[in-house]
Formats: C-alpha cells, structure tokens, sequence
C-alpha cells in the first residue's frame, strides 16, 4: 500500500471510529482506546492516552492489516479498493475477511457483487446496527469509486 493510500485508509477510519482518550467497549463487546485500538491482552491502557499516541496505534494496527489483506485477496486492486476492504478488516478483523464471500468476489473479479456483500455486515450482537450500516455504504461506494474520502 503506498503512502497516499495509507494516508486516504487512516483518514477514513479516523472518520468511523472517533477519538476516544479512554479506554470503552465497543459496540462489539471489545476493550478499545484511540481510534478503535482493540487492547490486546498484554496491553495494560488505564489512563488516557493523547491523539498522537492514539495515532501511533492506529498506524500500527494499519501496518498489520495491509498484510493480512495482501494474503487474502489474490488479484490487483484500484487504491479504493484496498481502503474500502483495509478499513473493512480493520472493523472486522482479518478472520471475518478470510472467511467472508465479500473476499471470494473480490478474487473472482465479481467486482459489482462486491459492494452488496459489504452491506452484509451490518450486525453487533446479533442486531442491525445504523453506524455499521452507514460505514458499510460508505466503504461499498468507495470500493466502486463512487465515494470521496473527506
């Protein structure tokens, strides 16, 4: 993922997740600081942190993303594409990609059921959730570039 790419993915996630200086649970049931850091079990967050270090672990969650994605999807992407399903693994993890159909059309070059698959992935806990169903268009019109990241 080049820079510009990086830069476009982190505004957007940025855009989804909000800042928080607190550790909170997500709507999913996970420990999350920052812009949607998901603490892992080693990761002893307290106190607050500043944007610049919520910065710092939103760069690093990226730079384990891109690869993950980079494994699982085995044909060439437009750079929307890649920040369309970057920040759609980044929210659901790579796993859910893994075994997603959203990832077997994109391999298939199904590239027109892509964004019908994103919207799929609409439910916390079992219910329809609106800010899930509102960054699923989003990231389903950037992937058709459709959408401008802001």
């Amino acid at each position: 993922m080049n820079q510009n790419t990086f830069h476009k993915t982190k505004k957007l996630i940025k855009q989804f997740e909000g800042f928080s200086p607190q550790v909170y649970t997500c709507a999913g049931g996970f420990q999350t600081i920052g812009y949607g850091h998901q603490l892992r079990p080693q990761e002893n967050l307290l106190q607050s942190i500043t944007q610049a270090e919520a910065d710092y672990l939103l760069d690093q969650d990226l730079h384990l993303m891109a690869p993950a994605v980079s494994r699982l999807i085995t044909v060439a992407l437009t750079p929307n594409q890649w920040i369309a399903l970057i920040s759609f693994t980044f929210n659901v993890g790579p796993a859910a990609l893994q075994r997603s159909t959203l990832r077997l059309k994109v391999n298939r070059k199904e590239h027109y059921d892509v964004p019908e698959e994103f919207l799929k992935w609409i439910f916390s806990k079992g219910q329809k959730c609106l800010g899930l169903m509102h960054r699923r268009q989003i990231e389903a019109n950037i992937y058709q570039a459709k959408g401008e990241i802001k």
